[in-house]
């Protein structure tokens, strides 16, 4: 299926690991023209070097801290000089934040920065860029609404899928889609090696949590964001889609 994404400018934060990588390597491969930020510039290179000998339009590099105050606005003029204007804005950088139930308020500020307000700082930073070209997709990368245990950076998720359905509603009539894609267990450093950093573990989480009988992939994880990002998903707005093998079991 042609997703007619060529030609379109996306942004992917958090594009040097994990997710981040898996989303830029489907868009890359249905012709969007990327630029890719995190703050490993060296893993951003070797990413733009892949993509673009593979094919794919020559990435742009920012290497940039999102968590700074002027970490939006760094970004903002990048892309626009890179490309004068963007299409795609995919929020995907942060991680979970598990915190006991006493956790400090420095915790809990650095969660919902993390995982809250940077992507509404990015977005709103953006927002003129995508309200001039009359279309637009932002995405956000987020998480399940179904937490085991105290999660500081799942609560900055709940506030990002409330966020992003009202600005969803708001956006709608000018051709801009809103939606957010909270992973289940995804191939990547965070769960892996801190999550579940040896195979016993990892086996037995699948067991009692997820029928699919696996982990996930980044590409897989991928597709669905490529396919929200599509001309052809004009109607899917203000939706909380998970990629996650079956594990949530009632909310999302």
């Amino acid at each position: 299926m042609d997703l007619k994404l060529a030609g379109k400018i996306a942004l992917v934060t958090g594009a040097s690991a994990g997710i981040g990588v898996g989303i830029a390597r489907v868009l890359a491969a249905e012709g969007a023209t990327l630029a890719l930020t995190a703050r490993r510039k060296d893993r951003l290179e070797d990413l733009a070097a892949e993509l673009a000998a593979a094919g794919a339009p020559a990435p742009t590099v920012i290497e940039a801290d999102l968590m700074a105050d002027d970490g939006p606005a760094v970004i903002r003029e990048a892309v626009l000089k890179a490309h004068g204007r963007l299409d795609i804005l995919i929020n995907n950088a942060g991680s979970s934040r598990t915190v006991p139930v006493d956790a400090p308020e420095s915790a809990w500020d650095e969660a919902m920065m993390l995982k809250f307000t940077m992507g509404r700082r990015l977005t709103t930073a953006f927002l003129p860029e995508l309200r001039a070209n009359g279309w637009g997709r932002i995405i956000h990368v987020t998480g399940i609404l179904e937490p085991t245990t105290t999660n500081a950076g799942l609560a900055g998720c709940a506030a990002t899928h409330a966020w992003a359905k009202g600005m969803s509603r708001d956006l709608a009539a000018e051709g801009i889609t809103v939606n957010c894609v909270p992973p289940g267990r995804i191939v990547s450093e965070q769960i892996m090696n801190r999550l579940h950093p040896t195979e016993e573990s990892r086996q037995a989480f699948i067991d009692a949590n997820i029928p699919a009988g696996r982990f996930g992939t980044p590409e897989e994880f991928g597709n669905l964001v490529a396919f929200l990002c599509s001309p052809l998903a004009d109607y899917i707005t203000g939706c909380v889609i998970p990629v996650d093998g079956g594990m949530h079991r009632f909310i999302q």
